[in-house]
């Protein structure tokens, strides 16, 4: 296939497009500056997805879209200018996607589409958390992100032939031993985002899979680590800092605060851990 990453030159970019070359991919790689290192196979353009325009013509010819760009937390910018741009792009992919033809579409989502991380004191009804659980989203980012998978629905409304994912990602690293010594360091922020992160080799798997596996319609994955980057037991973790929330099922251990069950049986993906 040849598929267009919007994003290309990000932490996710720079993972996910070596590894649809390795699978036999073309890519084309959009972002607003050019590469710092450029790559055999890659078509480089530089293009703003908050531009209609720019964002049709830097991916026609392509066969899928996967939409890595965006803001990426929500302070380091005007919280207008976090939503604004982040809702406009991804609506702008969709918007793209569907004037040309493109089937297959993946949106890089965020476990904060139901709030948590930026939330003033975030509010989980029950853990492992699934893509069933209401949001509670209060900041730009945030809500952003819950609307992208809105936007996400409509367009699967509108057009049965186009095949939607949204990915919710966090915290995207390179090993787990980084994400337990940075987890240790980070006090409260820990606590509201559940001491979760994603590997960027088992997310750039998802990726892959999200617009090749047999689904239809728009469908929201959570693409996270299965144990939690936090040396306390998860059950006394929940206990300790979210007393009220319900624990269901099996919780034991360091289990992960999300559950990817979803991902497992519609898309065949299961986070490994190096």
């Amino acid at each position: 296939m040849r598929i267009a990453v919007t994003g290309g030159n990000g932490d996710m970019g720079r993972s996910l497009i070596p590894y649809l070359l390795e699978k036999g991919h073309t890519v084309v790689s959009i972002d607003r500056s050019p590469p710092v290192n450029y790559v055999r196979g890659v078509d480089f353009l530089i293009a703003d997805t908050r531009d209609f325009g720019q964002f049709i013509a830097s991916i026609r010819g392509c066969d899928a879209l996967i939409h890595l760009a965006a803001i990426r937390a929500p302070s380091n910018h005007p919280d207008p200018v976090v939503y604004g741009d982040n809702t406009l792009s991804s609506y702008n992919a969709l918007s793209a996607a569907s004037t040309l033809g493109i089937k297959r579409v993946s949106l890089a989502s965020s476990i904060n589409a139901i709030g948590g991380a930026f939330s003033r004191s975030p509010h989980y009804d029950y853990f492992p958390v699934d893509e069933q659980h209401s949001t509670y989203t209060e900041d730009p980012y945030s809500l952003s992100k819950w609307v992208l998978e809105q936007q996400g629905d409509a367009f699967a409304r509108r057009f049965e032939w186009l095949t939607i994912a949204s990915l919710r990602l966090h915290w995207l690293l390179d090993d787990r031993a980084k994400a337990i010594q940075n987890t240790a360091m980070m006090g409260d922020i820990a606590i509201r985002h559940l001491w979760a992160y994603t590997l960027l080799g088992e997310a750039s798997r998802a990726f892959l899979l999200s617009i090749t596996a047999d689904f239809t319609g728009h469908e929201v994955f959570y693409i996270v680590a299965p144990h939690s980057a936090s040396s306390g037991l998860s059950t006394e973790l929940a206990r300790q800092h979210y007393p009220h929330t319900e624990i269901r099922g099996e919780f034991s251990n360091h289990t992960g605060f999300f559950t990817c069950a979803k991902a497992e049986r519609l898309l065949g993906w299961k986070h490994q851990e190096n």
